[in-house]
């Protein structure tokens, strides 16, 4: 049972009502879907700020086999005892940044994406921090950071631009704080944006290079989207 709290804001309704339509799901995940690999599951965690809905992320630590130094949402792979993917979205949220599920209330899934990379389906697990609570590192090893970013500077148009990946592979991108969003996390932060009406017009035709730093995976026959 979802405990007593403030009322979700109004901003909050058009995804709401997007995540039971399947067909725009689907489409989120177009790019890569689902294969039936090993399922894990990442959190984007949606909060009320100052300037309106903000949404989680963290900065995962160099020294990690893939996706090192990069900008993701909080997630891993699926546990025998999670009771469910949104179990396992919330579990490793809690596990990586502190936050209390307990003030959380899940609003959809989307279909699972195939990480290449990793050989992991990723299902990403849309959740509303209703009751927000302190974060911070829990593990160095894990993350290096973590930052609470306004949609407005997400959707800001001078901070987006696209991608071009050595292997030819072009996709969204989002400059915040210094670092690069891109990759899957970056396909399914633009298919939530979208979902959730929050886009703003911009140049799609601007193409920013990918920093060298975030290059490091350690497989040969990496080919492209599939780094968050």
């Amino acid at each position: 049972m979802i405990s007593p709290g403030p009322e979700r804001p109004e901003w909050l309704g058009t995804l709401t009502d997007a995540l039971a339509e399947k067909s725009r799901l689907e489409r989120v995940v177009a790019l890569r879907p689902g294969v039936g690999a090993r399922p894990a599951a990442v959190l984007i965690l949606i909060g009320a700020g100052p300037e309106g809905p903000e949404i989680m992320f963290v900065e995962r630590a160099a020294g990690l086999r893939t996706h090192a130094g990069q900008i993701a949402f909080p997630g891993g792979a699926a546990d025998d005892e999670d009771h469910d993917l949104a179990d396992t979205a919330l579990r490793e949220a809690a596990e990586e940044t502190g936050v209390d599920r307990s003030g959380i209330d899940v609003l959809g899934v989307l279909p699972p994406a195939y990480v290449e990379v990793s050989g992991f389906d990723v299902s990403a697990v849309i959740a509303w921090w209703r009751e927000p609570s302190p974060v911070a590192v829990m593990d160095s090893r894990e993350a290096a950071s973590i930052d609470i970013v306004p949609v407005a500077v997400l959707t800001d148009p001078a901070h987006r631009a696209r991608v071009r990946h050595p292997s030819g592979y072009t996709g969204p991108a989002f400059e915040v704080n210094g670092h690069l969003i891109w990759g899957l996390t970056a396909h399914l932060l633009d298919g939530v944006l979208d979902l959730a009406g929050w886009q703003r017009p911009w140049d799609r035709n601007r193409e920013v290079e990918i920093p060298v730093r975030y290059l490091t995976d350690r497989n040969p026959d990496y080919g492209g989207p599939d780094a968050h």
